[in-house]
């Protein structure tokens, strides 16, 4: 595996190379001196990389879970996922992998997969998803969403 770095110097983008800024504040043919590139034109960049040699072990994981909609996850609860060992081996989430003990389908599927989002008239709009008059119950919400979902062919 090797390391590998490249520098090079180029355009600075927010002067265009000019090394002189006009913003709001300068009119009149007033300029400021580029901060970006302290009025030289150019920026330097700096990249490092390692060669990619396939994905790495990590170690201490026991659970992966799809994503992440803005909840703390750990302990003993179930927030759904699939054993790491499972996601290694490329297995797909499965149907019920979902945090479906915390969130609805909409809550998870705007995160997770837009595209699955269930566009429901009943569901709240605005707001937060645990203010809908329907999240007291939302294991009916995840029953309909997978009725919905084996109508369409999905998984």
């Amino acid at each position: 595996m090797g390391h590998h770095k490249i520098e090079y110097d180029c355009e600075c983008k927010a002067c265009k190379a000019t090394g002189l800024y006009v913003g709001m504040a300068e009119m009149d043919g007033f300029a400021v001196v580029c901060t970006h590139c302290k009025g030289t034109g150019k920026v330097h960049r700096t990249i490092e990389y390692d060669d990619f040699d396939g994905r790495q072990p990590r170690e201490g994981i026991h659970t992966v879970i799809e994503c992440n909609p803005g909840i703390g996850v750990g302990g003993d609860l179930n927030f759904g996922g699939q054993s790491y060992e499972s996601w290694k081996s490329g297995n797909p989430f499965p149907s019920g992998s979902e945090m479906r003990e915390f969130t609805c389908p909409a809550w998870w599927y705007q995160t997770c997969d837009y595209r699955r989002n269930p566009r429901w008239r009943e569901c709240l709009l605005g707001g937060f998803f645990s203010e809908c008059d329907h999240f007291a119950n939302k294991a009916e919400c995840w029953k309909r969403f997978e009725r919905e979902q084996v109508a369409k062919g999905q998984p």
